[in-house]
């Protein structure tokens, strides 16, 4: 079954591999049957607050896997946002002239913060779709940078204009469905924790086959793994597809 990833990471420096694992890593993509992948960037190199330069750098390593694997890997912009706006702007200028088709927001700030509202008013301007990392975290205390699901509920309300795509469908598990279940501009993508019985069955149920989208967080989790998530799901085929190919293809707007 066709599949494009959403959710991927072809370039760690903690691997020490650079473009050769990069490399690697989209051979190991293609030989498992997928079609395309989103790279969101080594979005914790340099810590979870990074420079304006270290931004750069990120960006810079994206941009040279969409170069050499033009038809197949989509860049998302990786972003900083308590950088400040001017930054925010220069580095999306900078990453749509590239051609990138979306951003990336890790865990420099919570997703409810004042910072985001110049990133997703770039985004809006910009057509480009926005990932941001979720968990649920509060059990934890550290919801001052991390997003809970709750956050991206309050994120996608005040932006209703903007496709947001809440990361880690198995991190944020059911309390996650349920947040976001009334934010039409919300997708979840399957990415996470250790495999879940009924979970990707019970997002369907919640929120419809078309707000679920395939993501592996490779290297980080495995491909074989991330895809059985799906095809040992009790899904019928066409919902299969949908979440593994075609929500994608037409949220990326890939031909």
């Amino acid at each position: 079954m066709r599949a494009i990833d959403v959710h991927t990471h072809p370039i760690l420096r903690q691997d020490g591999r650079g473009q050769e694992g990069a490399r690697q890593l989209i051979a190991r993509a293609r030989a498992r049957g997928i079609e395309h992948v989103v790279a969101l960037g080594d979005v914790l190199a340099y810590g979870r607050s990074p420079t304006e330069a270290q931004v750069r750098r990120t960006n810079d390593e994206t941009a040279w896997l969409t170069r050499e694997y033009p038809d197949y890997v989509t860049g998302f912009c990786y972003l900083n946002p308590t950088l400040g706006g001017r930054a925010v702007q220069r580095e999306v200028e900078r990453c749509v002239e590239r051609g990138f088709r979306g951003i990336k927001l890790e865990i420099a700030n919570n997703a409810r913060d004042a910072c985001m509202r110049p990133v997703m008013e770039a985004a809006e301007r910009n057509g480009l779709v926005v990932l941001q990392h979720a968990w649920s975290m509060t059990k934890i205390r550290e919801r001052s940078f991390h997003t809970d699901p709750e956050d991206v509920a309050t994120l996608a309300l005040n932006f209703p204009s903007v496709k947001i795509i809440m990361a880690h469908l198995t991190g944020c598990g059911v309390r996650g469905v349920l947040a976001v279940k009334d934010c039409a501009n919300v997708v979840i993508d399957t990415s996470g924790a250790a495999p879940e019985a009924g979970i990707i069955e019970y997002a369907v149920e919640q929120l419809g086959a078309e707000r679920v989208l395939y993501g592996s967080d490779v290297p980080i989790r495995d491909f074989a793994v991330a895809l059985a998530r799906i095809t040992g799901s009790r899904l019928d085929a066409v919902t299969q597809r949908k979440i593994l190919y075609e929500n994608a293809r037409r949220l990326l707007r890939l031909p």
